[in-house]
């Protein structure tokens, strides 16, 4: 019987190169795994539909399953999980120094619906009392001039969103103190720059301390990406849902155990072993759980803090976002 050619757009990530280098089958499909940077796929996915599934945003897909007629449906996988606490940069001329001294500053996102400043905006508000609508946005790119956002956004009048120039970045803005803060998800040249003679430096400088105690509080390991197939191609293949979801889970088990490997290092981080002890410890032995169950806490405050910042007309349930043929790998 003949396999089904697949493509997939997703990046370099230890989790996935097993699929990347065919080392994991992927039951019916023939894979072709397109390593391609997070921007270009979002983008291509997204404006123009142009792989079978591909590695999205969570935020840009939510903003998409919120309406009628979404042309994409997701498997429970999370290429990338990040804590944000140390995405968020200041100018140090601006004298920020705690969350509430951001009122009435302008701040800088690359794009306002961006999964990373989402859940920035949706801890500041809910953990340090600093509302969405208090800060002024100033939207464009970070590093590269001329950054839109993927999708037409419909958000609050409060909600004040500013568009840089055309020939301005938030980069260089930020080290020049045109803006006074930025939340990203990339760590911006003007970091490493104004880091060396004091002119930018992290809100949260500690930020590892602190985000491991958000999770001990919250139980949260903030999602940043997961995985969409094209929903015309779900449709006639409902299969390829739980196959997919079957061959992440099998290429992420091999890199659980890769990272554990005493004998010699895979990984170029001296103390490896003990960065997998630690994260287990506070996290558990799955630190990095794909799945529903093991993640409607992290996905319904996901969902939450989009809707309160309007990014979604109506508030979305973690198991509208799946499908449910990929649900049933993780009952097996």
């Amino acid at each position: 019987m003949s396999k089904l050619g697949l493509s997939l757009a997703c990046w370099d990530y230890d989790r996935t190169r097993a699929l990347m280098e065919g080392a994991v089958p992927v039951d019916g499909i023939e894979l072709n795994y397109l390593n391609l940077p997070v921007e270009e796929t979002f983008f291509r996915m997204i404006r123009h539909r142009e792989f079978d599934a591909a590695e999205i945003s969570l935020s840009s897909y939510s903003v998409l399953a919120s309406k009628e007629d979404c042309p994409f449906i997701a498997i429970p996988v999370f290429p990338s999980r990040v804590f944000r606490h140390g995405s968020i940069y200041v100018n140090v001329r601006s004298r920020i120094e705690k969350p509430s001294d951001l009122i009435g500053k302008r701040v800088g996102v690359p794009e306002f619906q961006m999964t990373a400043p989402v859940w920035i905006r949706g801890i500041l508000a809910e953990h340090y009392g600093l509302p969405v609508e208090s800060v002024i946005y100033c939207t464009g790119g970070e590093e590269e001039p001329g950054r839109p956002e993927k999708q037409r956004l419909d958000l609050p009048a409060q909600i004040r969103i500013e568009p840089i120039g055309p020939d301005k970045t938030l980069s260089q803005m930020l080290l020049d103190g045109e803006i006074d803060a930025l939340y990203t998800a990339r760590m911006p040249s003007a970091y490493l720059k104004g880091k060396l003679d004091g002119q930018v430096k992290r809100l949260f400088e500690n930020y590892q301390r602190i985000e491991q105690e958000y999770f001990k509080t919250t139980g949260i390991f903030p999602i940043m990406h997961t995985v969409a197939i094209r929903r015309d191609l779900y449709e006639k293949h409902r299969w390829i849902a739980q196959s997919l979801t079957k061959a992440f889970v099998a290429s992420q088990r091999r890199t659980y155990e890769d990272m554990y490997e005493t004998a010699a290092l895979k990984t170029m981080l001296p103390w490896l072993t003990a960065h997998v002890e630690e994260a287990r410890d506070l996290m558990g032995e799955n630190f990095w759980s794909y799945g529903l169950e093991t993640n409607r806490k992290t996905l319904a405050t996901f969902l939450r803090y989009h809707q309160e910042q309007g990014l979604s007309k109506r508030l979305l349930t973690p198991d509208e976002l799946f499908a449910p043929e990929s649900l049933e790998s993780f009952k097996i």
